[in-house]
This record gives structure tokens, sequence and C-alpha cells, in this order.
């Protein structure tokens, strides 16, 4: 929620910052947290570098966002356009395939996870960023089952307490009736 809210502050829109929940299936998933999909990335990095080169077109460049004092690269163009890239080339060599066999070899990714550390060191000396999180970027729209608006939450320690409380008050009561 914290993200859409200042979302909403650095666009000035006069809007409500809301979140819904979903349930996702991510099927083939283009997991950003797996070596093997960054070597795939990396290729396809490699790939578009050269031709990028003989077109004579300059490759992208992840940079910062104004206001951004910890230098995280949250504008990440080169990251963007590297993903695209190999989407749309698996994209072509799928069709390709179907086109001369029928079917495809390989398959689409259905959706894409990535971690991202941003924000600086969540204390002093730490491993562990201030705004560490996982996004989601779900490209076939048959990976999400259903959504739903998250519920209201609770002070749970208080609602512990209580239960707790309400468990001795009856136990009491069972040894002592009125």
């Amino acid at each position: 929620m914290q993200w859409a809210i200042d979302k909403c502050r650095r666009s000035k829109a006069r809007i409500e910052p809301a979140v819904v929940g979903a349930v996702i299936d991510l099927n083939y998933c283009l997991d950003l947290l797996d070596e093997w999909f960054i070597k795939m990335l990396k290729t396809s990095y490699d790939l578009m570098s050269i031709e990028y080169r003989s077109m004579g077109i300059k490759l992208p460049v992840n940079r910062d966002s104004a206001g951004d004092t910890h230098k995280d690269k949250l504008v990440r163009l080169l990251d963007c356009s590297t993903i695209e890239f190999m989407h749309e080339s698996i994209r072509k060599k799928v069709a390709a395939q179907i086109g001369i066999k029928g079917y495809a070899s390989m398959e689409a990714f259905d959706s894409v996870r990535g971690v991202f550390l941003e924000g600086g060191e969540a204390y002093p000396g730490a491993g562990i960023s201030a705004k560490s999180h996982i996004q989601l970027c779900i490209r076939n729209p048959n990976c999400i089952k259903g959504f739903f608006q998250a519920r209201e939450e609770i002070d749970f320690i208080r609602q512990e307490i209580f239960r707790d409380q309400e468990e001795r008050y009856i136990k009491h009561r069972k040894r002592r009736p009125l």
C-alpha cells in the first residue's frame, strides 16, 4: 500500500490509492531469482547489443529516478528492453516453428518474477535493503485465477492478548461459578 500512496503523491494524481489481492499461477515463469534464467537473459542482452550496434542504435540505460538519494537505478530502461527483446525473440521463434512444423519445441513465458533491492541499507551495515521487494509481471492473463479486495487489517497482537485473557477468564469462571 505504501508504494501506491507514494506513487499517487509523486504523480500528484487525485485518486485514492488501493490494493487488490489476486490468486496467480505463474505457470512458465522467467524467474530472475534462478541462475538459469539470468544466464538466458544475459544471452538475450548480448544478442540485443549486437542487433542495436548493427543498426547504429544506442542501448537504453538504467538511470536514477529524480529524488532517489540511494541511486538505485529505479528507471530500468535497459532491463525492460532486454526482457522485452527476449520475449519478442521467443515469440518469433515459436510462431516460426508452429508455421513450419505445426507445433513449437519452446514456449513463451507466462510470467516474470524479479527481486529488487532498493532504499539503501535497512540499518547500518545491513545486507538487507529498506525497500526490498519482489515484482511479478503477468504476461498471460490466464495466469490470473481470481482477484479480491484485501480485507481490513486487524491488530493481531491485541486480538491474541484478548483471546488469552478471555480463555483465562473462562477457566477461572469454571473453577468459581457465580
